[in-house]
């Protein structure tokens, strides 16, 4: 953790993204046991809600609040993602300023306090495997048939969602190059590429 002077603390994450088709899973997972540090990952069952604050302007304000499913008394977390860097077009990953906080349990209240909407809602269950300081998310999304009801969901069909992802200590920019070089491995399997904007 970095110390909190003058106010914010500036965290950038280094993203890829892919899906890879259900019939697949399996070979994916493998994969992973055998490249990464946690031969039995991680599972996790999440619950995402995201919020709209309209501005002045046409865009508005966005923030998350996920909050773990299977663990009991787990915090909310509030997250904002910032909109991609457009600056090296030869960067190999989308680079984007992030902010994920713990909270308390009347998150969601809060919001609606202060004036956000809530513009929609999902369930998302998969794997968790660490590489050094990448973390690799499979999962699942599942839409939510009966807002607020997370025991009512949806499958979304046919295919698993990848991330690789990393909020690397301030000026380790050659990160990048490592997660390029970990989502090379997993070819063909998954295609890990960086969102257009």
């Amino acid at each position: 953790m970095m110390p909190v002077t003058g106010g914010t603390i500036n965290m950038m994450e280094y993203l890829l993204q892919g899906s890879v088709l259900d019939h697949s899973l399996e070979s994916l997972i493998h994969r992973l046991r055998g490249l990464c540090d946690n031969m039995e990952p991680e599972n996790f069952l999440d619950h995402e809600m995201v919020f709209l604050l309209k501005g002045q302007q046409a865009s508005s304000f966005v923030l998350r609040a996920r909050r773990s499913m299977d663990r009991a008394g787990a915090p909310w977390h509030l997250r904002y993602l910032g909109q991609p860097e457009m600056g090296d077009k030869n960067r190999h990953v989308l680079v984007r300023n992030c902010v994920d906080i713990a909270t308390s349990e009347n998150l969601t209240d809060f919001f609606m306090e202060m004036g956000f909407r809530m513009d929609h809602e999902f369930v998302s269950k998969g794997y968790l495997f660490l590489k050094d300081i990448m973390k690799i998310m499979v999962y699942k999304i599942f839409r939510i048939l009966v807002p607020g009801n997370t025991d009512s969901t949806e499958a979304l069909p046919l295919s698993y969602l990848v991330e690789l992802s990393v909020v690397p200590p301030a000026g380790q920019d050659m990160v990048s190059d490592d997660m390029r070089n970990f989502a090379e491995q997993l070819k063909p399997l998954v295609h890990l590429e960086k969102n257009r904007p």
